[in-house]
């Protein structure tokens, strides 16, 4: 078992691709792990102030200890790493891959680190992986984590998964350090399905605080969430467990209670009435769309998910969504 108190097997050399907040975050994670870091971002700006142990735009007020060497150049990057962490957002996460496929070390583990499903084909992002880079074990890593807390060091837990045991518990093992502490699963699908599902449901529980609904309605949306995401989860072949655990309850109850969340925000400003336009990207935002159509292609019954794409795509508003969501038939809970 790996934990706080763990020491890392001897350092890796990791190549982090993308420069944001998560990104920039896990490079720290890694720096602290006692890896050798390589951070690769396209903004020539982000690379130089990451030089000089600052990310301003990303995670203004935060410093970042020196040791990280930052790249514009994804060669440079990839040259030599013994992991890779993709960081991209979900719906760039193709384009990055197809960029890197030339530059990427054959058999190395590739480790997602962003949640999402891909809106245009409905594909998992391991699904992506083993398309673009079928020779690089893929492998994620998700659970209840803010950027800025991993960044300060603050004391985090997080899953690795990958279908192969030995893989996750190795990588997990080696991304341990103090305050962050790295379970390992088997479970690649249900971890994926978690985290990205538990967006939609952040942006529905940001427009239910957002419209002045009460926390008892709250609540209630996030119970009744996580019921959709079992069942989502169970037509994908996840384990309950997995959806019980830090990549699926304990991810929704973090993202779905915090203003920290990018996804409450956005569902925060939805409920408000207030623009839209310009607030950092809602991963949830393309996933609720791709989550309903799965959900009717599949004969789910999902209606949270699908009120949440109907509310973003402005067929309904927030009022119209709550009143057919307390009029549906009434069942016993157990009903899942």
């Amino acid at each position: 078992m790996t934990g706080s108190g763990h020491k890392a097997p001897s350092g890796w050399r990791i190549a982090v691709l993308g420069g944001g907040a998560w990104g920039t975050a896990l490079a720290l994670a890694m720096l602290r792990a006692g890896h050798f870091v390589r951070l690769y971002a396209r903004d020539p700006e982000t690379v130089a102030a990451i030089d000089r142990g600052e990310n301003p735009r990303y995670l203004p007020g935060i410093a970042l200890q020196p040791g990280i060497v930052a790249t514009n150049d994804i060669e440079a990057a990839l040259d030599g790493a013994d992991c890779v962490l993709a960081v991209a957002p979900a719906q760039s996460l193709r384009a990055m891959l197809t960029t890197a496929k030339t530059d990427m070390p054959s058999g190395v583990p590739l480790v997602l680190c962003a949640k999402g499903i891909e809106r245009d084909t409905g594909a998992l992002l391991s699904a992506i992986v083993d398309e673009i880079l079928p020779d690089n074990p893929v492998a994620a890593l998700s659970g209840p984590s803010f950027a800025t807390d991993v960044a300060r060091g603050l004391p985090t837990a997080v899953v690795v998964a990958a279908r192969n045991e030995g893989l996750a518990a190795d990588l997990a093992a080696r991304f341990s350090a103090q305050n962050l502490r790295c379970y390992s699963s088997d479970d690649l699908i249900g971890v994926e399905i978690g985290g990205a599902l538990k967006n939609v449901f952040a942006i529905a529980a940001g427009a239910v605080t957002g419209a002045g609904l009460g926390a008892s309605a709250q609540a209630a949306m996030v119970t009744r969430g996580f019921v959709e995401l079992r069942r989502i989860g169970a037509a994908f072949g996840a384990r309950p467990e997995t959806l019980m655990g830090l990549s699926g309850l304990g991810d929704l109850l973090l993202t779905c209670s915090s203003a920290q969340s990018r996804n409450f925000a956005y569902g925060l400003a939805l409920g408000q009435g207030k623009p839209l336009a310009g607030l950092p990207l809602a991963e949830g935002v393309p996933t609720a769309a791709i989550a309903a159509r799965i959900a009717t292609e599949r004969n789910i019954d999902a209606p949270i998910i699908t009120a949440v794409a109907a509310i973003l795509d402005g067929t309904i508003t927030i009022r119209q969504a709550v009143s057919a969501l307390m009029t549906r038939p009434l069942k016993t809970e157990a009903d899942v």
